[in-house]
């Protein structure tokens, strides 16, 4: 199972530690993840995510994880969050016709 965020598409990235006489091994950056419950508002649902802590701090700064989907780019998103935003879309047409 890749270490990834569903929502902004977050991956670990490789780099090297650097000793004081820049000796310099292998090493792995991961990301902060956490399996999050999110709510969707307008779906009436929760939803279980891995979410890195940044990506949860921008959906609360957004206003809600319906609004964050909404304006979010569909290639940062995962085909579970995707199939969300999808549910969401659908949901908004029908209540416009």
């Amino acid at each position: 199972m890749t270490r990834k965020c569903e929502l902004t598409g977050k991956m670990a990235l490789t780099g090297n530690n650097v000793s004081h006489a820049n000796n310099k091994t292998k090493r792995r950056f991961l990301p902060n993840l956490n399996m999050v419950s999110l709510s969707s508002e307008k779906l009436e649902k929760s939803f279980k995510l891995k979410v890195s802590a940044s990506a949860l701090r921008t959906v609360d700064k957004k206003g809600g994880l319906d609004i964050f989907l909404l304006s979010t780019d569909n290639s940062l998103l995962s085909p579970n969050a995707l199939k969300i935003k999808k549910d969401i879309e659908s949901l908004i047409t029908v209540k416009e016709k």
